[in-house]
């Protein structure tokens, strides 16, 4: 299993809403959030609990261009949201997942990007090491910082208000 975590403050935020903004995004607000960056992000199907929404996400992560279609796997409201990779109608051994702890200036926020498998079938990861290299995991790290800051940015420009 490959796991790469980056863990940051972000202040003048609430965990609330970041979370209600990555469940609710559209592509408008996601390209408004890091124009050229980010492309695309939206919600194909979406369920009464979330969790099992199907989104599409497309943006530029350093030198990597990303695109995949991702499952909500799990949420914990205003803490937690966990995307699992999708391609061809398959779930894919990688997961995407955003933890929230808010602080009294902001939020820390966990961001963890996971592949791979466990016991025998972890062979195959040297395979996927060939992608999410040392390099990738450099650029995601300083990307989710830019964003989420940005973020931040973003919705005090929208003065966007967060149903309680």
């Amino acid at each position: 299993m490959i796991t790469y975590t980056t863990r940051f403050t972000v202040t003048g935020i609430s965990a609330r809403e970041i979370y209600y903004f990555l469940l609710n995004c559209d592509d408008d607000q996601y390209r408004r959030w890091w124009p050229g960056t980010h492309l695309a992000f939206h919600t194909i199907h979406r369920t009464p609990s979330n969790v099992g929404n199907l989104v599409y996400m497309d943006e530029y992560v350093g030198d990597f261009h990303l695109r995949f279609h991702a499952v909500v796997k799990d949420l914990v409201p205003d803490r937690e949201i966990v995307w699992q990779m999708r391609a061809l109608g398959i779930l894919l051994p990688a997961w995407v997942r955003i933890t929230l702890s808010q602080t009294p200036d902001g939020v820390t926020l966990t961001h963890t990007v996971s592949a791979g498998y466990r016991g025998v079938g972890s062979l195959l990861d040297i395979l996927m090491r060939r992608y999410l290299s040392r390099k990738f995991e450099r650029q995601m790290a300083e990307h989710a910082h830019i964003e989420f800051n940005r973020l931040r940015d973003l919705l005090q420009k929208l003065e966007v208000t967060v149903s309680l």
